[in-house]
């Protein structure tokens, strides 16, 4: 399997960020505006996972095969996508990019499988929301690198079986649950990405800042890491909030207090919960004295989904140990009680110094 250099980026258009950095290298632009790791040396945190795929890719390479298929699962922003793109920088192969949603006929899988080359990189994010007919035909795709092309229907029917060049599927997917057991076990590798550390969190919002050209103590770093949910993403986003509030309102500098009241300002608590995970846990203390409450009813007071709270708002509830997920319901725990400031009595639910009406 021969390592190909990245195709040329076409030249930069008058007036794009890229004219403004036209003096610096590709690789300094790409660095400029992209805060994700380029190589597992850039890592912070997953150490299990960087340590599994880094021994993977090696003895791939020595093999002269491709990485096996990878699948990816756990909450949104912890580096499912990343690691995709740092398996192909690693492999020195091409990376292609889908959704599970974009992908609504077969046709649409077989015109990206048949114009892989060999050793390619093609990652499937949302993979277990695949269409059933589109799902079938990857079977053969990572089993034996052939796809079925179907001419014709009925008695005048043929099918052509297309070989493919040897490729590595990654897919991503924030419900394991949902995918279907066939489609599972054809990927040689699994792994879960779990919430990062406050310390780990602290290490990355240090790079971020080099990377954005703002300077953040470890003191105001804590303050962000604290709120983050854990996330790398979210911890990357709220700097770039900070970032914004310290230049208009401090001159630039980041310190705690300015990190505090720029967070107010977004509406983020000290533990990092927002104002729809503080309405989710108020409903259930509330509205339905604890729990247990099922999540069709959360989601219609709240106007939401009940995806996105399954997938943007739950982990992070259920991980902090504020909501626990029940047969009847979701309930909620001591801390959320402690952490809205209120008590359970007798039934009823009061504000903490709050005096009982008799």
């Amino acid at each position: 399997m021969k390592k190909r250099q990245p195709d040329k980026k076409p030249a930069s258009a008058p007036g794009t960020r890229d004219e403004v950095l036209a003096d610096t290298t590709p690789e300094e632009r790409e660095d400029k505006w992209n805060l994700r790791p380029h190589n597992f040396g850039e890592c912070i945190g997953q150490r299990d996972v960087v340590d599994a795929l880094h021994i993977a890719i090696q003895a791939a390479t020595e093999r002269n095969e491709p990485l096996d298929h990878t699948l990816f699962y756990g909450p949104p922003g912890l580096g499912k996508t990343t690691f995709a793109r740092i398996i192909a920088n690693e492999m020195g192969v091409s990376f292609k990019g889908t959704s599970g949603p974009a992908l609504e006929r077969g046709g649409d899988l077989v015109s990206i499988l048949t114009n892989l080359e060999e050793g390619d990189v093609l990652f499937i994010d949302e993979i277990h929301r695949l269409p059933r007919v589109v799902e079938e035909l990857l079977y053969s795709a990572m089993e034996d690198f052939t796809v079925d092309i179907i001419f014709d229907k009925g008695a005048h029917a043929r099918i052509y079986r297309s070989r493919l060049q040897p490729f590595t599927l990654v897919g991503a997917t924030t419900r394991a649950g949902l995918l279907s057991p066939p489609l599972r076990q054809r990927f040689g590798i699994v792994r879960e990405l779990h919430f990062y550390t406050e310390d780990e969190l602290i290490h990355a919002l240090k790079r971020s800042g080099r990377l954005l050209e703002v300077e953040i103590d470890s003191d105001s770093a804590r303050v962000l890491a604290q709120r983050s949910r854990g996330t790398i993403r979210i911890a990357n986003r709220l700097l770039r909030r900070v970032r914004d509030y310290a230049q208009v309102k401090a001159g630039g500098k980041i310190t705690p207090d300015i990190a505090e009241s720029a967070l107010q300002l977004e509406g983020i608590d000290e533990i990092g919960l927002t104002a729809i995970d503080r309405r989710l846990l108020e409903i259930v203390v509330n509205q339905h004295l604890g729990g247990p409450v099922g999540i069709e009813a959360l989601a219609a007071t709240l106007q939401e989904e009940v995806q996105t709270l399954e997938d943007m708002v739950e982990p992070f509830l259920l991980h902090r140990g504020l909501l626990a997920r029940t047969p009847k319901g979701r309930v909620a725990t001591e801390d959320a009680y402690r952490h809205l400031g209120v008590e359970k009595v007798e039934g009823k639910c009061r504000r903490k110094g709050q005096r009982e009406l008799l």
